[in-house]
């Protein structure tokens, strides 16, 4: 009976040794172990399956190598540097250096409005007194239209327009440009007339101004059987000043025509 039973337990022993053992499990590559932990890529995110965020070794625990997430999650990389500063706002440095540059600008703003209000085109009145311009004008029409025309046939006429529309450098401009009018007037019998077409005054400073004068002009010589015209046109300044209510020719510019 003993030795039956012995030879059965036996057998299941011999069984039980010979019967193949299964392979063991092969390493994981994914989260190897050891000193050399740190060389292999870092994994971020939610934990995978089977794993643990309380793990030591677990990428998102605190004793891992590194930490990545969101922050205040519980610690890790980012909550071991220090915050960084947030650069503060410049507007408050922008408006001190405009406020500086407009001060400057408005300094030299109030210079140059000075040195305008003292020239003479800031006396100008002719931009202004419409009256004082219109008078003027007219007046200037009218003495040049009666200096620059003569008839030899009147002569006093011309001498009573050099009185009554000239003073000072004017005169012997005036007896310089009509010489040779008058030099072959009797001979030629000729009669000069001058008509002002267009005129415009460019500066008015007190009882002193400045008019530009266009004019038409014909010549006509009567000493022949047919008489014969020339016609021309002529374009000078004149600088008048008021003297005794009126305004009188005391300069006139040919603007480079005569030099």
């Amino acid at each position: 009976m003993s030795t039956t039973r012995h030879l059965i337990n036996r057998r299941r022993r011999l069984a039980t040794a010979q019967a193949p053992r299964p392979a063991p499990p092969p390493p994981r590559t994914d989260r190897p172990d050891g000193p050399d932990r740190l060389k292999g890529p870092v994994r971020a995110g939610r934990p995978g399956a089977g794993e643990h965020p309380g793990h030591p070794e677990h990428p998102e625990h605190p004793d891992g190598a590194v930490r990545t997430g969101r922050p205040g999650s519980g610690g890790g990389a980012e909550d071991a540097s220090p915050p960084r500063s947030r650069p503060r706002p410049r507007l408050p440095a922008a408006l001190g250096v405009l406020t500086v540059l407009l001060g400057g600008f408005a300094a030299w703003a109030t210079g140059e409005a000075a040195a305008l209000r003292d020239t003479s085109a800031a006396r100008n009145t002719a931009l202004t007194d419409i009256a004082r311009t219109s008078e003027l004008k007219g007046q200037v029409t009218k003495a040049v239209n009666e200096l620059f025309s003569y008839d030899h046939a009147a002569t006093a006429t011309a001498d009573r327009a050099i009185r009554a529309h000239l003073t000072g450098k004017a005169v012997g401009q005036h007896r310089a440009m009509l010489a040779p009018v008058r030099a072959q007037a009797a001979r030629q019998k000729l009669v000069l007339t001058t008509t002002v077409t267009h005129s415009g005054v460019e500066l008015i400073d007190g009882d002193r101004a400045r008019v530009l004068v266009y004019a038409d002009q014909s010549n006509t010589r009567t000493a022949a059987s047919k008489p014969e015209t020339t016609y021309g046109a002529a374009m000078f300044a004149v600088e008048a000043i008021r003297k005794d209510g009126a305004w009188r020719i005391a300069v006139i510019d040919t603007l480079g025509a005569g030099s």
